[in-house]
């Protein structure tokens, strides 16, 4: 049955507007930005049969798009209007760390790393470049691989920092496994950017490591 035959409150459009975007599950929130179906299909039907193939919204976000493309009721235009959502999230998150401190509002931080970060597949190592009253400047993706010291290059990252005009900076980068308890060579390369950063009064602020829905601050660890 077509989502117009539906009763009002059970259609998702309707059902945001009077109950709130809260309500909806995530295949309702699917069929919104689906707006219609599939060969005589609802788009709340195509959404619960792509969080089915998938077995999650997340999995189904952070699928690779040659995974996507083809699946009945996501191609291109879907795939890209999925990812468009998400990159929305990830600038919604910076934004909210641009209009102050990024050290005032620790969860706005951790929840735009997790949003940037967690998914990715390979490591990254990130800088959120900070002015004098630690508001954000910049959030630059510098390295990507294994972060130990033959990936993340001090002096780079002095030139990166030189070229902001950044008075304090965080660092940040993922663990693909999903733990983020930190190496030797995670404390080695902090140690040794700490140290970088000093001789240019570019203060470390903190370095945070992105799990699997966790982030581990070095701060908080007295490990800085």
């Amino acid at each position: 049955m077509a989502i117009r035959n539906w009763p009002r409150l059970e259609r998702p459009r309707e059902k945001l507007i009077e109950r709130g975007v809260h309500t909806l599950s995530d295949a309702e929130l699917l069929a919104v930005l689906f707006g219609c179906g599939a060969r005589g299909r609802s788009a709340v039907d195509v959404a619960r049969d792509l969080l089915s193939e998938f077995g999650s919204l997340r999995e189904l976000l952070r699928a690779e798009r040659a995974r996507c493309l083809g699946r009945l009721g996501l191609g291109p235009a879907r795939y890209c209007m999925l990812q468009a959502a998400l990159e929305l999230a990830r600038r919604h998150y910076r934004e909210m760390l641009a209009v102050g401190p990024a050290l005032a509002a620790p969860e706005a931080a951790r929840a735009f790393l997790l949003a940037q970060l967690r998914d990715r597949p390979y490591e990254v190592f990130c800088c959120l470049h900070l002015d004098n009253r630690h508001r954000l400047i910049a959030f630059e993706e510098l390295f990507r691989g294994t972060v130990d010291g033959a990936s993340v290059h001090p002096r780079e990252v002095v030139r990166q920092t030189i070229a902001r005009n950044s008075a304090a900076v965080i660092f940040a980068h993922n663990h693909p496994s999903g733990v983020a308890e930190p190496s030797q060579a995670d404390e080695l390369i902090t140690q040794r950017l700490r140290d970088a950063l000093a001789l240019v009064d570019v203060r470390v602020l903190d370095h945070i490591i992105v799990g699997d829905g966790r982030c581990l601050s070095f701060a908080e660890r007295g490990m800085l």
